[in-house]
C-alpha cells in the first residue's frame, strides 16, 4: 500500500477546526460545480474499453464458410463431441495457465461459471468421494479481503459461511490460513486471485505459494480455488516490471498434495469478455472426477470458439504480443489515476492506494467510516463506482474504508474527470468526518 507523499498541503488532522470548516465550504462549492456538469461516467466494473475490444476484431474473420473447420485431430468442430476441449485449445490455455496440457479441461465462455459449477458439484455430490456439502451442518470458505465480490456471491448463494482473511503485501495472512485450514474440518476452500489480485493488484510471494502447497487440511475435501484471472495481464512490457509467481499445481505436487487445488483461467479480458474460452486445471484425479460429472451436464462446449481463438492467437507468443497491445491502452489510464491521486491527496493523510503492475484495479483505502459516503457523493455527481463494501463478504467492510477503482472502461478525458471528482469526494467526506469527530459538523 502506497502512503502518499507530501505536496505542501497540511494534513487534515493537523488543521484547526476553523481551517477545516473553511476548507469544507470551499470543497462544497467545488462539488456543486461538478454536479452542474451533468456527468454520466461508469467506473463500476473492470470492463475493457472499446479500443481494447477492437484489438480482437480480427478473430471474427478467421473462420469463414469456406474454411476447413476440423481441428488438428481431424474432428469437425461444427459437430458434437470432444468433452474436454480440442488439443490446440488445451495447449494454448495450458500455456496461459502454466500447466501441462493433460492437466486442463476447456469449458465454455466464463471462468466464473466454472467456479460456480465446481462449488455446486461439491454441494450436491461431494469432492472425490467425500460427503456432499449439502449434508454437512456447516461449510466454511476463507476469503482474502479485500477481494472479488463475485467469489463471495457464490458462497452466499449456497449458504457457505465466509471468513475474512486479511491481505498482506505478500498475499493472504498465511498464519491465519494455516490455523483455520489445519484445525477446522468445516473449512472446505479458500478463494485466491494470486497474481495482480482484485482489487489491490498484489501478487503472492514465493513463500506464500509454498505455504499454500504445504497445507495439511483437517478436511480431506479442502480445495484451493486459485483464480488465475490476470496471469498475462501486465501493465508494463519490461520483464523487471512484471510480477512472476510460482506455479501452484507444481508446488502442490512437490509438497505431496497434488489434489489440493483447482486453478481457473479464461480469455475473457484477452479476447472478448463473455465470448472467450475458460479452463480449469487440476490434478488428473480431480479432472477425471469432474469429467465424469461433465458427461451428464454437456456433450461438449463450443469447439468453433476454441478453434477461432487458436487460429487467431496461435500460441503463447501470440498472446504476449496481444497483451502488450492491451497494456499500451491500459497503462496510461492507470498512470493518470495514480498521478491525480498523488496531486490531489498527497500529504493530506486521508487515504492510501495501491500501484499495481498488472490486472484491472487500483485499491483505495479512505479514513475509517468514509467509503460509503465517498461512493455515494461520487454517484450524486455522475460517477458510478463499485459499491463500498463490495470487496468484502456480505458487502460488509468492517472499516467502511475500501474502494475499488476501475480505470479501464472510460475514455481518458472522462477518466481524468472521474478521478478528479473522486478525490474531491474523498476530501469533502474526510473533512466532514473530522469535523464531526470534533463536534463541529454543522
Amino acid at each position: 500500500m502506497h502512503t502518499m507523499g507530501e505536496n505542501g498541503m497540511k494534513a487534515y488532522r493537523e488543521m484547526e477546526t476553523s481551517e477545516l470548516k473553511t476548507l469544507k465550504e470551499q470543497l462544497e462549492e467545488e462539488y456543486r460545480g461538478f454536479q452542474a456538469k451533468g456527468l454520466k461516467l461508469d467506473m463500476s466494473r473492470g470492463k475493457p474499453s472499446r479500443a481494447q475490444l477492437d484489438l480482437s476484431m480480427g478473430m471474427m474473420d478467421v473462420l469463414r464458410s469456406g474454411e476447413d473447420l476440423r481441428c488438428r485431430e481431424g474432428i469437425d468442430c461444427r459437430n458434437y463431441g470432444v468433452l474436454d476441449g480440442i488439443e490446440e485449445a488445451k495447449e494454448l490455455l495450458s500455456a496461459i495457465n502454466e500447466v501441462p496440457s493433460d492437466h486442463i479441461i476447456i469449458y465454455g465462455n466464463s471462468s466464473l461459471n466454472v467456479m460456480y459449477d465446481t462449488v455446486a458439484r461439491s454441494m450436491t455430490h461431494g469432492v472425490c468421494g467425500s460427503t456432499p456439502w449439502c449434508r454437512l451442518p456447516e461449510v466454511k470458505f476463507l476469503c482474502p479481503v479485500p477481494g472479488y465480490d463475485r467469489h463471495f456471491a457464490i458462497c452466499e448463494y449456497f449458504g457457505i459461511r465466509m471468513i475474512n482473511i486479511p491481505m498482506t503485501p505478500d498475499g493472504p495472512d498465511m498464519d491465519l490460513v494455516e490455523r483455520y485450514v489445519e484445525t477446522d474440518p468445516a473449512v472446505k476452500g479458500i478463494w485466491c486471485v494470486p497474481k495482480y489480485s482484485n482489487p489491490q493488484g498484489i501478487s503472492y510471494s514465493d513463500e506464500t505459494v509454498r505455504r499454500f502447497a504445504a497445507l495439511t487440511p483437517a478436511a480431506e475435501d479442502f480445495r484451493i480455488y486459485w483464480d488465475n484471472a490476470y496471469n498475462v495481464h501486465h501493465l508494463y512490457d519490461e520483464p523487471e516490471k512484471q510480477d512472476v509467481i510460482l506455479e501452484i499445481l507444481h508446488e502442490c505436487e512437490k509438497a505431496g498434495h497434488p489434489d489440493m487445488v483447482y486453478k481457473f483461467t479464461s480469455t475473457s479480458k484477452i479476447s472478448f469478455p463473455g465470448s472467450g474460452v475458460a479452463a480449469l486445471s487440476a490434478s488428473l484425479k480431480n479432472l477425471e472426477e469432474i469429467k465424469r460429472q461433465l458427461t451428464i451436464q454437456t456433450i461438449g462446449f463450443d469447439k468453433l470458439n476454441e478453434l477461432r481463438h487458436v487460429r487467431f492467437f496461435h500460441d503463447l507468443d501470440g498472446i504476449r504480443v496481444h497483451m502488450s497491445r492491451h497494456a499500451a491502452i491500459l497503462r496510461p489510464k492507470f498512470e493518470a489515476v495514480e498521478r491525480i491521486l498523488d496531486e490531489e491527496l498527497s500529504g493530506l493523510e486521508i487515504g492510501t492506494f495501491t500501484r499495481p503492475r498488472g490486472g484491472y484495479f487500483i485499491s483505495f483505502d479512505s479514513l475509517d467510516g468514509c467509503a460509503k459516503a465517498i461512493v455515494a457523493k461520487a454517484k450524486e455527481a455522475g460517477v458510478v463506482m463499485t459499491g463500498a463494501g463490495a470487496t468484502y463478504p456480505y458487502r460488509n467492510d468492517p472499516h467502511d474504508a475500501n474502494i475499488r477503482i476501475a480505470p479501464s472502461f472510460p475514455e481518458m478525458e472522462e477518466l481524468e474527470q472521474a478521478a478528479r471528482l473522486f478525490t474531491l469526494c474523498v476530501k469533502l467526506v474526510s473533512a466532514e468526518k473530522l469535523l464531526a469527530e470534533r463536534g463541529a459538523g454543522a
